[in-house]
């Protein structure tokens, strides 16, 4: 949390890499092009957060609250989304690649290939195409 407080709620272009988030609120946050590698966002809080074009290679965002946030350009390879709340979140154009997506939550999730994945609003699991 100590990182974000520098920046927040602006934290445009911020240097968070391995930086210790577990559990911050930061609901609303600009993040665009902040650099999150390997940072642990273990049960943070970011709905209608703008992560677009951030870099959350090998990120951890187990639990996360995503809810709303954009995420659209975003590197998210590698990254454990574990248990993450999607719903109405942005995921256009993000990369995915070998990220972690079990027991994800998706409801009116835009992905990256710009549809929309409701797989989840009925508390269902990760819809097929996105493990």
């Amino acid at each position: 949390m100590r990182a974000a407080a520098a920046c927040d709620p602006n934290c445009q272009n911020a240097d968070l890499s391995y930086a210790n988030l577990v559990n911050a609120n930061l609901s609303n946050a600009n993040l665009t092009y902040a650099n999150l590698t390997r940072a642990d966002l273990f049960y943070v809080t970011l709905p209608d957060a703008n992560l677009s074009n951030a870099n959350l290679t090998y990120a951890n965002l187990t639990n996360a609250d995503l809810n709303g946030a954009n995420l659209s350009n975003a590197n998210l390879s590698g990254a454990g989304l574990i248990g993450a709340n999607l719903t109405d979140a942005n995921l256009t154009y993000a990369n995915l690649t070998d990220a972690n997506l079990t027991g994800a939550v998706f409801c009116g999730t835009t992905m990256p290939d710009g549809s929309i994945n409701s797989s989840s609003c009925g508390g269902g699991g990760v819809a097929p195409g996105w493990q």
